[in-house]
């Protein structure tokens, strides 16, 4: 029997959250930062915040570590022990912005910090079936990446 001195220490869950929308004004960013204030204990989300820096992914950048903004959102999701995507709804999707993050994060694929990670989603939409389509071509992407997405609960 391991004695109280021996526990390791408590080290609070690591979440780092994406908002896929680059509008000042998003939805998708006041969702995000409302479950930031909302964490419970023992969990501490961040939020990467660079998404427009982020260029298109074109292979011919995919060197080494990548462009600097690439560095920083490998380097992000690495640190993190889940994620939290807000996601609006594009044209029954996910925006562009949002799935070419993802594109970059998953090379390469063996080791892609996104590979084994959990996530969650949710997404705010003024319209009338929120951002369910979105979130679903979002978990299929994950397929991909062999990322986790949690099935539930859902945020539309």
């Amino acid at each position: 029997m391991a004695n109280a001195g021996d526990a390791a220490p408590f080290r609070a869950v690591r979440v780092l959250g994406i908002a896929g929308s680059l509008r000042k004004g998003s939805y998708n960013k006041m969702l995000l930062h409302a479950a930031t204030e909302l964490a419970p204990p023992g969990m501490e989300i961040t939020t990467f915040e660079r998404l427009a820096d982020v260029p298109l992914y074109n292979a011919d950048l995919d060197v080494g570590e990548g462009p600097e903004p690439v560095r920083a959102l490998r380097t992000a999701l690495a640190g993190a022990d889940a994620l939290l995507i807000a996601t609006p709804e594009y044209n029954y999707s996910i925006p562009g912005v949002l799935k070419n993050a993802i594109d970059w994060a998953s090379r390469p694929p063996a080791t892609s910090p996104l590979r084994g990670m959990p996530a969650a989603i949710m997404g705010a939409s003024g319209g009338m079936s929120g951002t369910m389509r979105a979130q679903l071509a979002l978990r299929q992407a994950f397929v991909f990446t062999q990322t986790y997405a949690l099935q539930a609960p859902e945020v539309i």
